[in-house]
Formats: C-alpha cells, structure tokens, sequence
C-alpha cells in the first residue's frame, strides 16, 4: 500500500519510539505499534486510475455526499456546489475532478466546525483551488473541521491537471465542495458514498 508523503515525519517518530521502548518495556511499545498501525491506516495512498471522458466530473475526495445545492462564487459565477464529508476512516488524499489549469487560489483561516455542516463551507478554514477547463470553471475547496489540523495543497497558478491527479490532502477528517458548472447534470444523490477519481459526480449537460 503507497503511503502519502505527508504522513511520512509522523510514522518515522512513531516508528522511531516504538523501537526504543522495545529495549524498556512492551507496554509502551505495544501502545506506539498500534498509534503507527492507525496512522499508517490514516494516510494510505492506494493506486488508482481514473476512467477519463471528456465533460465528466469526477469525485476529488472519499467520503459521503452531504450537499449538493446552487451557489455562486466570484470565480466559477453561478454553480453546482457537491459537499464531500470525510471521516476519520477516509482515505484522505484528494484528488482533481477533471483536467484544467490552476487559475486561483485562496487559503482563508477560519473556525473548525463539524464539517458535515453545510456552514463549514462559508465560516471554517478553507483552501480554494479553481481550474479553468473547456467546460468552464470548477473548483475544489479543501475544508477544515472538527477535528483537521492541517490542509495540504501542493498546486500554484499555472499547474496544468490531469483528471484524478493527486494535489493535497486534509488530515485527521473534513470535507471538500466541488464546483461545476450550472449545466452540471449532478449524477449523485446525498447520503452516497464516493470515491476520490473513480465515483463519476456530473457530466456537461449536452
């Protein structure tokens, strides 16, 4: 199983303890096997191969539809808004809907509410990653929540994309909203589960 290089500093320190409590005591050590067994679990990376077509959407994220609604923002204009709920059990990399060019970026500090809420959208701490694509504007915002400590955006303007590429992750659980555009036909309903680069959520309305 391919492990995401950001969890790499915190399994070599946990590695790392493990093997100096074996020389003093196993209940430690045992403690520090299992904390690696569940951070190992948390930042697993598997292979995947997106099914590429042209004016398909697919899912940048694992997790649970919570949201799907009309919204606007001042880079997409009028849009489709998809809310993707992770929880701790997710795989948490994300991935990218579709191919396009990164032409914005924001980071904006904020709360860290349930995420499941659809006022995390508006108040918790965000990242907003928007491609310009064929099809218009969509856009990824990687959010923050209850329990998430850090979000990971490798991207800057300019990077041209691949559908189902890796660009960030949020760790320890969240959320991310997908943008497309307003003649989106939305192929999920809420309360599906999804999975980053393989689950279709729309395509171009012909």
């Amino acid at each position: 199983m391919r492990i995401a290089r950001d969890g790499l500093p915190t399994i070599i320190f946990l590695a790392l303890c493990a093997g100096a409590f074996a020389f003093i005591s196993w209940i430690p050590c045992a403690v520090m096997c299992v904390l690696l067994g569940i951070v190992l679990w948390f930042f697993r990376d598997p292979e995947r191969k997106t099914e590429y077509q042209d004016g398909c959407f697919y899912s940048p994220a694992d997790g649970k539809i919570v949201e799907i609604s009309e919204c606007e923002h001042k880079f997409t204009g009028r849009a489709v808004k998809v809310g993707i709920f992770m929880n701790l059990f997710s795989v948490h990399v994300n991935r990218t809907p579709c191919t396009g060019r990164v032409d914005y970026l924001e980071y904006i500090p904020g709360k860290k509410i349930a995420a499941f809420s659809p006022k995390a959208s508006e108040i918790n701490e965000r990242n907003y990653v928007g491609l310009s694509t064929q099809w218009g504007a969509v856009m990824m915002t990687q959010i923050a929540g209850l329990v998430a400590r850090r979000i990971v955006c490798r991207l800057k303007r300019g990077d041209v994309l691949e559908a189902g590429e890796r660009y960030g992750m949020i760790k320890l659980g969240s959320r991310v909203d997908l943008y497309l555009p307003s003649d989106t036909v939305i192929r999920v309903k809420n309360g599906e589960k999804v999975k980053a680069g393989l689950t279709l959520i729309g395509v171009i309305r012909n």
